[in-house]
């Protein structure tokens, strides 16, 4: 009797430890047995995020790297001496027009005004914020950019004569931007200060054409790199058609034939877009 008990409750022990067992082997299957099919998957997934996240740093830190170095080799007294050497003239002004279709778009500058009112340059007819009442789109746009004050009056000697002969024509505007460093930004007033006390006076109240003084705020470095700046202390001008594009351009202080060539080809894109 003690023996048949003995098996009987040994039977019962086994089985009941095969019975654990094999569900406990089946639930750690169940847990880890189908890992492993998709674990490549998660460990990509994360690998990919963390590629991406240090290559994302990466190239940030490149690009800040290549920008430091341009800008302390071409830094303040790099500019200077070549202003000594040629006075602001980095190169002679356009003779004629740039073709249309090799001509370079002008990069997306936001400006604003002295009232704070904003703008996007250039006016073009795909210009969100042209309202045909208030700013209708130029034939022509004549865009004067200022780095530092040593350039204004190179400015000058480009966008007088060009008020004299285009001052009553409404389908020309004129823009003298001047860049403020970013900086200047760090406390919240200094905007509105400096709005205040680089207000230009008009000097075009008899003349339809009007010169627009507009502020750009901020950091300038990669629109300097599209439109090939590269010494501050002198004046860009740059003449635009109807669609945005450089057509046109002279630096420093404008030469009398250089005048002469400015006038000519705004009169020829006036004719184009006839």
């Amino acid at each position: 009797m003690a023996t048949t008990l003995n098996r009987f409750l040994k039977h019962r022990s086994l089985s009941a430890l095969s019975y654990r067992n094999q569900h406990q082997g089946l639930f750690i299957s169940t847990r880890y047995d189908s890992l492993p099919s998709q674990m490549p998957s998660l460990r990509s997934t994360t690998r990919s995020f963390l590629d991406f996240y240090k290559f994302g740093n990466k190239k940030a830190i490149e690009d800040e790297r290549a920008r430091l170095n341009d800008e302390m080799n071409r830094g303040y007294f790099a500019d200077m001496k070549e202003f000594k050497d040629h006075g602001g003239k980095i190169a002679a002004a356009d003779k004629t027009l740039n073709p249309a279709v090799s001509a370079m778009k002008f990069p997306a500058l936001a400006v604003t005004f002295s009232n704070g009112e904003s703008l996007t340059l250039p006016v073009t007819p795909n210009s969100n914020e042209v309202n045909t009442e208030d700013l209708a789109v130029p034939k022509v746009s004549l865009v004067c950019l200022s780095f530092r004050a040593s350039s204004q009056e190179m400015i000058s000697s480009w966008s007088k004569p060009f008020l004299e002969s285009f001052g009553n024509r409404e389908d020309l505007q004129l823009f003298e931007v001047s860049f403020i460093d970013k900086w200047l930004l760090g406390f919240p007033p200094i905007k509105k200060l400096l709005l205040r006390v680089l207000q230009k006076p008009n000097n075009s109240e008899n003349n339809v054409l009007q010169r627009q003084a507009v502020y750009a705020f901020g950091d300038h470095y990669h629109f300097r790199k599209q439109i090939k700046v590269l010494n501050l202390l002198t004046g860009y001008i740059l003449l635009l058609d109807k669609s945005g594009r450089i057509r046109w351009q002279g630096f420093g202080t404008a030469t009398p034939e250089e005048v002469s060539q400015l006038l000519s080809c705004t009169s020829s894109l006036l004719l184009k877009d006839q």
